[in-house]
């Protein structure tokens, strides 16, 4: 999980997630969309469902990302967020 809190307006939350194949990430990604909308948040928009290696749930604050553990690895976007947000705003002024 990481807080996105004063470091992006996109979410507050985002939530980095791996499956073990193609059809356990899939699996997941039903079993999240599903809680989603019974818990009243039936708008979350979906990317990457056919293939699985790479799912994107956004759920408007939060956002969800579940991977294949050798795309998760290959992007590794934990890395990318993990970087303090006034050192970003210092580079890129």
């Amino acid at each position: 999980m990481i807080d996105l809190k004063g470091k992006s307006s996109m979410a507050d939350t985002m939530i980095v997630a791996s499956g073990r194949s193609h059809r356990h990430v899939g699996a997941i990604a039903d079993h999240l969309l599903r809680a989603l909308k019974d818990a009243g948040e039936g708008r979350a928009r979906v990317e990457g469902l056919p293939h699985c290696d790479w799912v994107l749930i956004d759920a408007g604050d939060l956002i969800i990302h579940l991977f294949r553990p050798e795309v998760r690895a290959f992007y590794n976007i934990e890395k990318i967020w993990a970087v303090d947000a006034g050192h970003r705003a210092g580079a890129a002024g």
